[in-house]
This record gives structure tokens, C-alpha cells and sequence, in this order.
């Protein structure tokens, strides 16, 4: 009778395992919630606040995973552009460095992804897997562990829930100091001495600056790009129109073809002002006048004739030509100030005036010296706008004046007449604006503005705006805000972010501003704030997660950054199939010299990236096809694509001619005539004589 009892239970012990797996398992239930129960009273949201903790901690987790991509992806693109200006410039590594740089990283990266598939594959082939006896009882044992760590952590955050209040009144402001930085290390945000959410104070003014010279988005996504703005602390704009204003009169020519219509640009700034935005145009009266002393009409106002880039101010036609530019902005945007339906806010103009590079060149200004000419010259705009609207504030860029002394501040009165808006876009301010500068600035100038940026700042001819030198750029301009502001007497008035477009009217594109979306949420959320917040409940970087899967900006985000590693492989590849070819150098096409088996083995590839680019090009057209015109999508195509489809056509040509040949002579081959030329070698008899007794 006891053997047919084993034997009964040894037939059915797969039932009996399941049927105790399933009494232990609502044993734990009911004993997790008589707990919980007895924990939190009827009537306490328990489940909600619980379920609200662990959102909070997964938004941060999120956010930190979303800053930390942004900030490795700028800061890979903006390495390998430094790396490689600097490689040019200097020849600092070798192509045998660099390649062995790139060879390592491959090879890490293709270990990391080995790992990853093996385990993934593993893991497939696991869950394919039939089962067999005893893993079911295993399965309910790893469901037991699951659901008790997930117990334990609702648990746990519902105690820091309840603990948090009192950590708060425990700790002491530097503790709660210390506790901030070691959260914003943990982020990969740069920790700044006296900036955090005890001791972090936000400009009052927060303007955004557009810089629509040769690259004008269209007014719809402008329009758009607004509501983002107001919502994240904008206080305003600096609009930079340079030829996309809608010029009339001597200055029609002004205009680029494709600048905006009258009727567009009142469309946007009615917008703005629903948004109760404060305007502030900014009309170049000095240097970067290229837009318009390039032409023939103006060329006889440039400081010297070769060069537009500043005009002379000596010149009464310069004189009157400036006033009727400035006539025609500052009108337009007053027109709105004035309507009593959508009133725009607008008291001050920048009038520019930084880097004037000639100045005192001509024979009508080397007469003078270049500060009292630039000095002149600064007053005599502001007195002009001042007299004819006496509402306007006067602004200009301030590195002209930082070589200047005290004295000659003080006794040309500058200080009466303008503002002046200090810039510095790199990571350590007092590099550039010593404090003996704050100081001299401080007893000539009552108050003054700050400009950080948010693109167009670390190389001319990026993609992609480095994030992280940009947040430290702001964060250090709030930290020196506090402390240099109570020097002047009216303090700071405000700060804002620029985002130039190009380096000047000449140079090509640098970032887009869809591509600068991350860059310019992340600095203006912190700028708004007075610090960078890392509390998951009212950080901004939930709204950089929803921009970064937004379908008109992030994609092109996403897009630049295929598109840069996409170029970087092809750029490995044409340098080891031609510049550390043995069998397609420079030297082999000369001569017409190669193993016709090996180039076409080298240049299989070649085809493959043709494809590739030309498909990256349709998707840059499609992507930006809302945000910018054709001509803008069709120099960022031209200016970052089409030189490697160049590349790669040569590459096919080179191949080709090296391909045709069936017949080679035999050694030595002839030296090139440029080498005699140049007197790189010793002249000698072109008809070179073999030794055939050897």
C-alpha cells in the first residue's frame, strides 16, 4: 500500500509541484496585503503615492539616461572636430595615431556588441525552449523573488516618501549643497561654486537670440518654436534679420531673394507679442556689414576697398545710409509696440559694433585714433535713435571696449549713451572679463547685459552644438552674475543665449537650430531657473525627452548624428583605401601602376556609401522641408554631403583608369617631371641608361 502511494505521488509529481507552487504563491499575496493593510490605514492613498514615487524615480532615471546620451554624442562629434582641425593645422598625429586610435574603438565597440548579441541570442534560445520537468516549479520560484523585490521597493520608496520631510529639516544648507553636486556629477553636469537651488538667482531678462542671416526658418516653425520658449522662461527675443528683413526704397537691394515678406514678419510678431514676449532687433552699424558693403552699390562706403567687412565711418554717405537702416527696422517693430490690440514690448535696439577688425585704415579715419573714432562713432548712432525715439535703449556688443582705459571711458561719456552686452561663450568667463574689467566697467556703466550661447560657438563648421560646454557656459555666467552684479548700480539687466547661424555673412553653415533643440532646452530651463534643477518633479528635462522624440526637431537631431558617424566610416575608408593604399596612392595613379585584382577588392565598398549618401540626402530634404526653404536645405546637402559623394566618385574614377591598364613597363619607373621641377632631386639625363651586365 505505501509503494502504491510513492508510486501514485511520483506519477503526479508535476501537478503536486504546481498546485504547492500555486498555495505558496497565494500565501505570499495575502500576506503582502495584510500587511500593507495594516501599514496604511483605510482611506491613505498608499497604491497612488507609492505608484507616483516610483514614476518619479523612473522620470529620473529617463532624464538622466537622456542628458548623459546628449551630452556623449556633442561632446564625440565636437572631439573629432577639433581632432581634426587641429590635425590639419598642426599635424599633431600621425595617420598611422590616428588610425590605431580608430582601430582600438572599432575593436571595442565590436565586443560590446558581440557580448551583447551572444546574450541576447542566449536568451531567445531560452525562451524558445521547450520546458522541461522541474522548470516550472523554478519559473514560480523566480516569480516569488520578483514580486518580493518589487514589494520591497515600493516599500522602500514609500518610506523616502514619508522620511523626506525630515532629511530636509535635518540636513544643513551645506549638506544639501553637497548632496546637490554629487547628483549633478552623477548627471554629467558641471558643478559650479555657488550655484544651486538654495543660493541659484535667474536674470530677470532670459531673451533667446535668432540669428536668421542666410538660413531663415520658415515663420511656421518659428511660430512654434515660441510656445516651447515662453513655456521653459523666454522673456523675450534678439531678432538678428541681417539681409532676411524685407528692405524698401535705396535699401531694397539689401534683401536676399528669399528673405521674408512684410506680411510674414507681422505674423510672427503678433505671435509674439500674444506670448508677451519683449523684442529686440539687432542692426549691425559698424563691423559685419559684409551683407551690404559687398555689393557694388555700397562698396564705395567700405574702410578699404578690398574688404566689406566694416564700413567708414568718416563718410556722410555712410552716415545717412546707416540712419535710413535703422529707420526702417526700428519703424517696422514700433508699428506693432503702438496697436492697441496685440501690443509687442520693445525698448531697446542693439546697434552691434563688435569685432570691427578695419577700423582708422582709410585716408579719411587714419587721422584719428581707432578708439576715439569707434567711440565717435558709437555715440553718434545711440544720439541718433535717442533723439528720434526717446523710449529705445541702446545696446552694443562690449570687446571693443575692453582694451580702452578708464579714463578714456569716462571722459567720452559713453556710459550715458549705450548699454553694453558682455559675451562670452566659453567655459571660463574671467579668462576674457578680468575683474579689474567688471571693476572699470562697473564706474562707467550703470548697468550692463550678459551673452552666453547655445550654438554656434565651438566651431564653425559643426552639426551638432556641444551641450555640455554650453550648459557650463550659462551655468558659469549665472554663478558670475551674482557675484559681479552688485557692482553696478543698477545690476544686470538680463541674459541672453545666442545661437549664430554663421561665423560671418561669408562663412558657411554651423548647427541648425533643429539640431540645437537639446542644447537650447537644457541652457535656457537652467538659465530660467538660476541653476540646473535635478529634482525628476519640476525638471525641464522631461521636456528635452519629449523634444527629443519630437517629429520635426530630434529626428533631425537623430538624423545628424547618423549622418556624422556615417561620414566618419567613410572617411576611415577612403583613407585606407587611398591615402595608406599601397596600391591606389597618388603615386600609383601617376604612373599608372597597380594590381587591378587589389583596387577592385579595395573599392567593392565604394558603390554601397554612393547609395548611402545619396539616401541621407533625400532624408535631410524631408526632414527639413518644414523648417527651412531650398536653398538652406540644399547648402547643408552641398556643404556636408556632397564633398564625400565627390570623394567617393574619384575613389570609382582612380579605380577605373588603374583598372584599364594590361600592360606594365618594367622598373624603375620614370620620376615625375614636377619632382625635377621643383628641385626635389638632382637634375639628371631624363634617358635613363640600365646597367645590363648585372
Amino acid at each position: 500500500m505505501f509503494k502504491i502511494i510513492i508510486i501514485w505521488f511520483w506519477r503526479r509529481k508535476i501537478s503536486i509541484s504546481l498546485l504547492a507552487s500555486g498555495i505558496i504563491l497565494v500565501g505570499l499575496w495575502s500576506w503582502a496585503y495584510l500587511e500593507t493593510s495594516q501599514k496604511y490605514p483605510q482611506g491613505y492613498k498608499s497604491v497612488n503615492s507609492v505608484n507616483e514615487a516610483v514614476e518619479d524615480s523612473n522620470q529620473s532615471y529617463r532624464n538622466l539616461f537622456v542628458l548623459q546620451k546628449l551630452i556623449s554624442d556633442a561632446n564625440r562629434v565636437l572631439s573629432s572636430h577639433q581632432n581634426r582641425v587641429r590635425s590639419v593645422k598642426n599635424n599633431l598625429l600621425s595617420p598611422s595615431t590616428r588610425a590605431n586610435i580608430a582601430s582600438k574603438d572599432s575593436s571595442g565597440s565590436a565586443v560590446v556588441v558581440k557580448e551583447a548579441s551572444a546574450q541576447t541570442l542566449s536568451l531567445v534560445a531560452r525562451r524558445k525552449k521547450a520546458p522541461v520537468v522541474g522548470e516550472s516549479l523554478f519559473f514560480e520560484e523566480e516569480r516569488l523573488r520578483i514580486l518580493e523585490n518589487q514589494q520591497r521597493a515600493k516599500n522602500s520608496a514609500m518610506e523616502d516618501i514619508q522620511m523626506i520631510d525630515e532629511e530636509a529639516r535635518t540636513l544643513t544648507s551645506e549638506e544639501r549643497q553637497i548632496q546637490y553636486e554629487h547628483e549633478l556629477q552623477r548627471m554629467g553636469v558641471p558643478v559650479i561654486a555657488g550655484i544651486g537651488p538654495e543660493t541659484g538667482k535667474a536674470p530677470k531678462e532670459r531673451l533667446v537670440h535668432l540669428d536668421l542671416k542666410g538660413a531663415p526658418a520658415k515663420i511656421t516653425f518659428l511660430k512654434q518654436l515660441l510656445t516651447m520658449l515662453k513655456t521653459l522662461g523666454a522673456t523675450g527675443l534678439l531678432i538678428e534679420y541681417e539681409d532676411m528683413f524685407p528692405f524698401e526704397g535705396p535699401l531694397a537691394n539689401l534683401s536676399a531673394t528669399n528673405a521674408y515678406k512684410k506680411e510674414e514678419l507681422k505674423d510672427f510678431l503678433e505671435t509674439c507679442a500674444l506670448h508677451g514676449f519683449t523684442i529686440m532687433p539687432l542692426v549691425q552699424t559698424f563691423g559685419h556689414l559684409e551683407y551690404a558693403l559687398k555689393l557694388e552699390e555700397f562698396a564705395a562706403m567700405r574702410e578699404i576697398p578690398e574688404s566689406p567687412q566694416s564700413i567708414c565711418p568718416s563718410r556722410k554717405q555712410s552716415m545717412d545710409f546707416l540712419e535710413e537702416l535703422l529707420r526702417q527696422v526700428i519703424e517696422f517693430h514700433l508699428q506693432f509696440v503702438n496697436e492697441s490690440t496685440t501690443t509687442l514690448k520693445m525698448t531697446h535696439i542693439h546697434i552691434g559694433c563688435d569685432e570691427v577688425y578695419r577700423i582708422a585704415e582709410c585716408s579719411l579715419c587714419r587721422v584719428k585714433l581707432k578708439d576715439q573714432i569707434f567711440l565717435d562713432h558709437v555715440m553718434a548712432m545711440a544720439h541718433f535713435i535717442r533723439t528720434h525715439w526717446q523710449q529705445l535703449n541702446v545696446l552694443i556688443w562690449d570687446d571693443m571696449l575692453r582694451p580702452m582705459s578708464l579714463t578714456k571711458l569716462q571722459t567720452s561719456l559713453i556710459g550715458n549713451y549705450v548699454q553694453p552686452m558682455i559675451w562670452v561663450y566659453t567655459t571660463d568667463i574671467y579668462a576674457s572679463i578680468s575683474p579689474t574689467l567688471w571693476e572699470r566697467y562697473a564706474q562707467v556703466f550703470s548697468t550692463v547685459w550678459a551673452a552666453s550661447a547655445f550654438k554656434g560657438a565651438w566651431g564653425e563648421s559643426l552639426t551638432i552644438p556641444p551641450l555640455q560646454r554650453h550648459l557650463e557656459n550659462n551655468i558659469r555666467w549665472l554663478a558670475v552674475m551674482n557675484k559681479e552684479g552688485g557692482r553696478f548700480a543698477k545690476g544686470f539687466q538680463g541674459l541672453v543665449l545666442t545661437g549664430w547661424q554663421r561665423y560671418d555673412h561669408f562663412a558657411i553653415l554651423c548647427e541648425l537650430l533643429p539640431a540645437a533643440i537639446p542644447s537650447l532646452i537644457t541652457t535656457l530651463s537652467t538659465v530660467s531657473k538660476g541653476y540646473f534643477s535635478t529634482n525628476p518633479k519640476d525638471n525641464d528635462l522631461l521636456k528635452v525627452l519629449q523634444c527629443y522624440f519630437h517629429p520635426d526637431s530630434s529626428q533631425f537631431y537623430q538624423f545628424s548624428l547618423r549622418l556624422y558617424d556615417k561620414l566618419a566610416e567613410i572617411q576611415m575608408y577612403l583613407h585606407h583605401v587611398q591615402d595608406r593604399s599601397a596600391w591606389m596612392s597618388a603615386y600609383n595613379l601617376r604612373h599608372n601602376f597597380s594590381s587591378i585584382l587589389i583596387v577592385k577588392a579595395k573599392t567593392e565598398q565604394t558603390q554601397l556609401f554612393l547609395r548611402e549618401l545619396i539616401t541621407l540626402s533625400k532624408e535631410a530634404e524631408q526632414l527639413l522641408y518644414h523648417i527651412y526653404d531650398k536653398y538652406t536645405i540644399g547648402e547643408f546637402v552641398e556643404q556636408h554631403i556632397y564633398p564625400t559623394i565627390l570623394a567617393l566618385q574619384t575613389n570609382l574614377a582612380n579605380a577605373t583608369a588603374l583598372s584599364q591598364a594590361r600592360h606594365w613597363p618594367r622598373r624603375p619607373l620614370p620620376i615625375a617631371q614636377a619632382i625635377y621641377d621643383l628641385q626635389m632631386v638632382a637634375d639628371t639625363p631624363k634617358t635613363i641608361v640600365h646597367d645590363t651586365t648585372r
